[in-house]
């Protein structure tokens, strides 16, 4: 069927979206997983005593991971917005006791904040954490906080998080940490004045590929940061994935691929896989996909940019210190 568009195409964006599809869907789909899995040994992970912590972990990929880690005999504790899904979601495991629900909304700082405090209260040490959250919204949404909700969701949440877990504490000396991105990070070079953009120029598959890329410098930032520890940083792209959010950010993409979509399981696979092998990465730059370690960039623009892992972190830092300040405040109050 794609071809034969191609071969009608006429006018150039829609060649250039067929193109695409042309080049991308044998490698993203399930196609690709089926093809590279042949080659691989049976993965037969061992978590027990660990104590994983999945954000957004009560459905999709990020449920998919959560509900390997508990039949492999991990705690896990599952972040997500919905109490009822959540509780549904524990049910659905091998083991609903090895699952703890917390209730937090990653597009509000405010809530990622009464999430960690909360969590430290109970002295959690944190051994896997999946930072796997993430919106694509087609429509300029802006958070009750002022924010745009990619930004906020997709990246400032998510390094709000992890610092604030290394910084007291909770995570343990050899914990591995894995960002979920996407493959709609390939587009875009880091822009860090754009990534809280909001007004005209705003563009939802623009706001979320610049999260999704900015997600890989971040963990290329955390990986020279902790270099020589134990401590694992790394960044996956799960594919091409049959997720409720790609049924409601890209109906008609979902439309055209859905016979060969990846289904959760194969979408959190590489999740499950570095988890449990922890691996060797040869470059801080880089990406992980269908279990090995992959270039971040397949467009030679990508890399055409002034900004840097530290000027990412020194933005997202202003994010933070204005909500510190303001935490202080309501405690002193």
């Amino acid at each position: 069927m794609i071809m034969s568009l191609l071969r009608n195409a006429n006018n150039a964006p829609l060649k250039k979206v067929i193109a695409f599809y042309v080049r991308f869907t044998p490698s993203y789909s399930a196609i690709g997983y089926r093809a590279r899995s042949v080659l691989w040994g049976r993965l037969k992970p061992d978590f027990r005593g660990k104590t994983w912590l999945v954000v957004g972990g009560s459905e999709g990929i990020g449920g998919s991971a959560a509900r390997s880690a508990v039949a492999a005999g991990a705690r896990v504790i599952c972040v997500g917005r919905d109490a009822g899904k959540l509780a549904a979601f524990a049910q659905s495991t091998a083991h609903p006791e090895m699952v703890v629900p917390e209730v937090a909304d990653f597009s509000l700082r405010s809530s990622v904040w009464t999430l960690l405090d909360r969590l430290q209260a109970r002295g959690v040490k944190i051994d896997v954490l999946v930072n796997n959250v993430g919106i694509q919204k087609r429509d300029q949404i802006i958070t009750r906080e002022g924010l745009e909700t990619s930004f906020a969701t997709n990246i400032l949440s998510h390094y709000l998080f992890t610092k604030e877990m290394l910084s007291r504490g909770m995570l343990a000396d050899d914990a591995t940490v894995i960002e979920t991105s996407s493959g709609g990070m390939y587009n875009h070079a880091l822009a860090v004045k754009d990534l809280d953009i909001t007004g005209s120029g705003y563009l939802g598959s623009r706001a979320y590929g610049l999260s999704k890329r900015a997600q890989v410098v971040l963990t290329q930032y955390w990986r020279r940061k902790f270099a020589g520890t134990q401590r694992r940083f790394y960044v996956m792209h799960p594919g091409w994935v049959d997720t409720a959010a790609i049924s409601r950010s890209m109906p008609r993409f979902r439309e055209t691929l859905k016979s060969v979509l990846r289904d959760d399981p194969q979408g959190a696979d590489t999740i499950v896989y570095l988890a449990a092998k922890r691996p060797d990465q040869k470059s801080d730059e880089s990406i992980w996909f269908d279990r090995k370690e992959r270039t971040a960039h397949i467009f030679p623009r990508t890399r055409a940019t002034t900004d840097t892992p530290d000027t990412l972190v020194a933005m997202l830092d202003s994010y933070c210190e204005r909500d510190a300040e303001a935490v202080a405040t309501r405690k002193a109050a």
